[in-house]
C-alpha cells in the first residue's frame, strides 16, 4: 500500500453508511445534557451577574444558544447527508494538506478543554476520596479520571451514548437540587436571585456586558459548531429525505432544544453559586453548602458531568482530527491517547482564571471556520460534494500543493477581525470568514481550480443520504484503493 497516496484513507475516517448511524434523537438529547453540564459554563453566569441581573444573563444565554444551535445543525448536515467528519470535509475549503492547519487548532483547543474538565472532575473526585478515605491527592485523581475517560472514548460512540443515558437523568435531578439549595443560601444573605447585581452598569456599559455574555456562550460551544459533522455522522436520519428539517430532526432536538435549555440552566447555577458563596466554581459552592451523603452525591454528579462532556465534545473531535493528520498510521484510539496527552501537558488547572477571555478570542477564531464551512457547503456547493475526491491525494481538492488559499486567507481575515473586536468575536469571525471565503473562492480560486459539483450540480452524482446513497470506500482494491459510491447496493 502506498503511504504517499493512501494517507487520506484512514479506516476511522471513512463515510458512515446509513445502517451504521446508531444515535437516536433521544440519545443525542441525552448526550447534550451530559455535554452541557460543564463547570466552566458556570463562570459565564458568575461573571454575568457581576454587571447584569440574572434575567438579562439568561436572555443573552438563550439568544446565543438558539443561534448557535441552528448553526450547529447547519454544519452538522454535512455529517448527516454525507456521513463524513469535520477534518475530512475541511479538505474542500482548505485543501488536502491545508485542512490540517485549522483542524489542528481545533484539536488542540478540544484537548485543552479535555484537560480543564478533567481537572474539575478530579477536584470533585478528590473531595469524595478525602471525605470517605482520608485520601487527598488531586493530581492522582486527575490521572485516574483522565485514563477512565480516554478508555471510554476509545471504546466507540455507542459506549459513550450508553454512558450519557446513565449520566443525564442523574445530572438533571442533582442540578435541580443545586439550584434550589444555592438559591435559598443566597436569599438568606439578602440577595434576591433574579434582581441582585454585584456592580450594576447602565447605558453602553450594560449593552457591552450583555454582548459579552452572548459572545462567551457562543465562544464556549463555537468549537463544537465547527466540527459537529464528526458527531452528527452517527445520528440516525431517514434515507431519501430531501426536506432539510426532517432529515436533521435528530440534530434539531439536541442542538436547538436540549442544548439551550441545559446550557441556560448551568449558567443560572453558576450565577446563584456566585451569589451564595461569592465563587462560581460549584465544587467550592457544594463543599460550602452541603455535607455527608448530600455532599458525596453532588460531587459524584460533577464527576459524571465532566466525563459525559469530555468524551463527546472534546476527545472524539480531537482524536478524529489527529487521526486525519497522521492518516492510516494513527487509528482512532491512538488519536484519543494524543488528545489526552495534550490535555495533561498544558496544565489545565492554570486556565480557569482566564476562561472568559480565552472563550472570546478562541471562539471568534473558530467562528471564522464556521463561516467558511457554511459558505462552502451551502452557498457555493449547495450541499453537493465530490466525496470520492476528498479521499484522493491527486483529486480536485489538492488545489495548489494541497492548499486552498481562499480558505486559509479567509480564516486569517476572520480570526484577526475577531481578535480585534473581542467583545463581538463570534459574529465578526463568522461574517468576515464566510464573506471573504465566498468572494475569494467564487471569483478567484474556483476559477483556477474547477469544482465538479459546482460545474455540474447533479443531485444523483453529488448528494448522499437525501438521494439514498451511502458513500463507500473499497480498501481492498489495488492501485490506490478505488473509491466507489453505492446507491441501493449498486455502484455509481
Amino acid at each position: 500500500m502506498s503511504v504517499k497516496k493512501d494517507y487520506l484513507k484512514s479506516p476511522d475516517l471513512l463515510p458512515i453508511p446509513h445502517n451504521e448511524k446508531n444515535i437516536s434523537a433521544a440519545g443525542f438529547g441525552f448526550i447534550w445534557v451530559g455535554m452541557a453540564v460543564v463547570l466552566a459554563a458556570f463562570a459565564i453566569g458568575g461573571n454575568g451577574v457581576q454587571s447584569l441581573s440574572l434575567g438579562w444573563v439568561v436572555l443573552a444565554t438563550v439568544i446565543a444558544c438558539v443561534v448557535l444551535g441552528f448553526l450547529m445543525t447547519m454544519t452538522g448536515d454535512i455529517g448527516v447527508e454525507h456521513g463524513i467528519s469535520f477534518p475530512v470535509y475541511m479538505r474542500a475549503p482548505f485543501g488536502t494538506i491545508g485542512t490540517h492547519i485549522p483542524a489542528v487548532v481545533r484539536g488542540f483547543v478540544a484537548s485543552c478543554w479535555f484537560g480543564l474538565n478533567t481537572y474539575f472532575g478530579a477536584t470533585a473526585m478528590n473531595a469524595i476520596f478525602a471525605t470517605l478515605f482520608d485520601f487527598d491527592n488531586w493530581f492522582i485523581c486527575f490521572l485516574i479520571f483522565a485514563v477512565l475517560q480516554l478508555v471510554n472514548t476509545a471504546m466507540g460512540i455507542k459506549s459513550i451514548e450508553r454512558f450519557a443515558d446513565l449520566a443525564a437523568p442523574v445530572i438533571i435531578l442533582i442540578s435541580g437540587w443545586m439550584y434550589f439549595t444555592l438559591s435559598d443560601q443566597a436569599i438568606a444573605q439578602g440577595r434576591e436571585v433574579w434582581t441582585w447585581i454585584e456592580s450594576p452598569v447602565s447605558g453602553g456599559a450594560a449593552g457591552t456586558a450583555f454582548m459579552v455574555v452572548i459572545m462567551a456562550n457562543m465562544g464556549f460551544w463555537g468549537t463544537l459548531t465547527a466540527d459537529m459533522p464528526t458527531l452528527s455522522r452517527f445520528i440516525k436520519a431517514p434515507k431519501n429525505e430531501k426536506n432539510w428539517f426532517k432529515r436533521n430532526k435528530g440534530q434539531i432536538i439536541g442542538n436547538i432544544i436540549t442544548y439551550p435549555i441545559t446550557q441556560t440552566f448551568m449558567v443560572i447555577i453558576g450565577a446563584v453559586s456566585y451569589m451564595a458563596v461569592s465563587n462560581y466554581d460549584p465544587v467550592v459552592a457544594i463543599q460550602g453548602s452541603a455535607s455527608g451523603m448530600a455532599l458525596g452525591v453532588l460531587l459524584i454528579m460533577i464527576v459524571f458531568a465532566q466525563w459525559s462532556t469530555n468524551t463527546t465534545a472534546n476527545v472524539i473531535p480531537a482524536a478524529t482530527i489527529f487521526s486525519n493528520v497522521m492518516g492510516p498510521r494513527m487509528p482512532f484510539w491512538a488519536g484519543v491517547v494524543v488528545a489526552g496527552g495534550i490535555g495533561i501537558v498544558v496544565q489545565p488547572w492554570s486556565l480557569f482564571g482566564i476562561i472568559i477571555e480565552v472563550l472570546l478570542i478562541i471562539g471568534g477564531i473558530l467562528a471564522s471556520i464556521v463561516g467558511i464551512l457554511v459558505a462552502d457547503y451551502y452557498l457555493l456547493r449547495k450541499r453537493r460534494v465530490h466525496v470520492e475526491d476528498l479521499y484522493e491525494a491527486d483529486g480536485q481538492y489538492r488545489y495548489l500543493n494541497g492548499v486552498n488559499w481562499a480558505g486559509i486567507i479567509s480564516w486569517v481575515i476572520g480570526g484577526i477581525g475577531a481578535t480585534i473586536f473581542a467583545n463581538y468575536s463570534f459574529i465578526i469571525g463568522f461574517v468576515l470568514g464566510g464573506a471573504s471565503y465566498y468572494v475569494l473562492a467564487k471569483f478567484w480560486w474556483f476559477n483556477k481550480y474547477e469544482q465538479a459539483e459546482i460545474i455540474d450540480p447533479s443531485d444523483e452524482k453529488y448528494l448522499g443520504l437525501s438521494v439514498g446513497r451511502d458513500w463507500k470506500i473499497d480498501l481492498e482494491s489495488e492501485d490506490d484503493m478505488v473509491i466507489t459510491a453505492a446507491t441501493g447496493g449498486e455502484n455509481v
